[in-house]
């Protein structure tokens, strides 16, 4: 029996979950339960998945599909591949702790503000599990509208700013990939992503690549970023950094490596250097940030581009490097910007010049935070030393200078990790911290230690993403003829 059905579920729950808070007449704490409820709801969903999915059988799975404009061959076509799969995971166990968070927190206007997260949510699911052009456009289009109103509404005291460089940039990228499609549906003769061909057209694959570049950011469209993280809700920050920058990488991973094999060929090099550059730049903005959520944005640009460098270096090792370091550095950073979030609440300020000496007397969020850390520092045995030596080691194939600028920028890594932990937990108490400053609640370790336990798992296990991602051997080194009638 075809468990489609389980993929549209995904899609649906969290959407009417959304309607649901909206139109009945909860009250606020009702209303935040119910928002929770759905989004665990999801996460069951995701397991039921992650049990039929046949990981030895290569192609779409799990898939459903219905006609929707038969005239343009336009269909409502979902499904998984194995690397989907583990992104939609992280999508939405980050969602969850993301909405336990803002329950524990007490946003304003519940009704509204839980509703944008759980549609969120069933618009990010809709962009992993998309196998139809026009279908992933509109998922990736209805992720930006929850967004504008999370850090627009219930941002800090720039959000307008924030706002509105994420609009331009999003949108200027969007347009650019809404012709993209259009011009590549129309050429092929369908829009689904299974049965067409592959594209020979620069234009095309530029459109898409400028898209999804200013999604993650990449160097140099990452202007954006600093604003939007600083400003969002701690909670709206963890989904930007630990999710939406994820669905960029997914769509150079789906779309413009499978589909645009003569344009990946030509323009490798240039992407490579752009997120080598990227990758050296975003770390040492980090190790300058002056501020708890800066370090976290800038690490996130670093991180990005060292993803990217694995996705075009277009073998076995370098693509399955990208999926588990996608799915490290989305629990990493969500988690990071949580406990900022909390940290945040305890000081008034994220300033690392104010902080210092938490971990006096606060031994929950000094674990925690420490344990965190140790993972982002690509220690030996982590799971981020797993990501990050398969995807040196998978482009090492390609070139060995960018290995030698992505074990520069890990180095960068350490110095920019170990700092923030000594001015948050270490060294004598900041101006802002007083002995009144509580240790994490059982509410607050409730929605970050599941994460960290995610990352202690992978540390031990990383081949369950590794080994789990590609079902198929990758041809003549390459990856070139993935996305042809689904076969990886």
């Amino acid at each position: 029996m075809n468990a489609g059905w389980l993929t549209t579920a995904l899609i649906l729950l969290p959407v009417a979950g959304a309607l649901a808070v909206w139109v009945l007449p909860l009250r606020p704490f009702a209303v935040g339960s119910t928002a929770l409820l759905v989004a665990l709801a999801e996460v069951a969903l995701w397991i039921d998945a992650v049990a039929r999915f046949d990981f030895g059988r290569p192609g779409l799975q799990l898939d459903q599909r219905q006609s929707w404009f038969s005239d343009l061959n336009v269909s409502y076509h979902v499904g998984f591949y194995g690397f989907s799969l583990w992104l939609v995971g992280l999508t939405v166990v980050v969602l969850a702790a993301a909405t336990g968070y803002a329950f524990w927190a007490g946003r304003e206007r519940p009704r509204a503000y839980y509703g944008l997260m759980l549609l969120l949510t069933g618009a990010i699911v809709g962009v992993f599990v998309a196998q139809d052009l026009l279908l992933f456009y509109v998922f990736w289009e209805a992720m930006l509208v929850p967004l504008y109103f999370l850090v627009g509404v219930w941002g800090g005291a720039g959000r307008l700013r924030a706002t509105l460089l994420f609009v331009i940039y999003t949108m200027a990228g969007s347009l650019l990939m809404l012709a993209s499609v259009i011009v590549f549906g129309l050429s092929a003769g369908t829009f689904d992503l299974v049965d067409s061909g592959t594209s020979g057209s620069n234009w095309i694959f530029l459109g898409f690549v400028a898209a999804f570049a200013v999604k993650a950011p990449l160097f140099p469209l990452h202007a954006w970023l600093p604003e939007a993280y600083r400003e969002s809700p701690p909670e709206v920050a963890a989904v930007l950094s630990g999710v939406v920058s994820k669905a960029a990488a997914y769509g150079f991973l789906r779309i413009a490596i499978s589909k645009f094999p003569e344009p990946v060929s030509d323009f490798r090099t240039p992407i490579l250097v752009l997120a080598a550059c990227g990758l050296i730049y975003g770390s040492l903005l980090a190790f300058r940030a002056p501020d708890l959520r800066g370090v976290i944005a800038y690490s996130s640009l670093s991180q990005m581009g060292l993803i990217t460098i694995g996705v075009f270096a277009q073998n076995s090792a370098g693509l399955s490097g990208a999926v588990l370091q996608a799915v490290n550095h989305g629990l990493i950073s969500a988690t990071l910007f949580l406990l900022a979030g909390g940290i945040e609440r305890r000081a008034a300020t994220g300033e690392l010049g104010r902080l210092g000496g938490m971990a006096r007397g606060r031994p929950a969020l000094a674990t925690v935070l420490m344990t965190t850390g140790v993972i982002a520092l690509a220690v030996p045995g982590s799971a981020a030393f797993a990501g990050e030596f398969a995807i040196l080691a998978g482009v090492f194939q390609t070139g060995w200078g960018y290995a030698v600028v992505g074990a520069v920028a890990i180095v960068l890594a350490a110095m920019y990790t170990l700092r923030l932990i000594s001015a948050v937990l270490h060294k004598s108490p900041g101006t802002a911290v007083t002995e009144a400053a509580l240790d994490l609640r059982p509410a607050e370790l409730g929605i970050v230690v599941p994460l960290v336990a995610i990352l202690l798992v992978l540390s031990a296990w990383p081949a369950a993403i590794t080994d789990r991602s590609f079902a198929a051997p990758f041809p003549n080194g390459g990856w070139t003829s993935y996305g042809q009638r689904g076969v990886p």
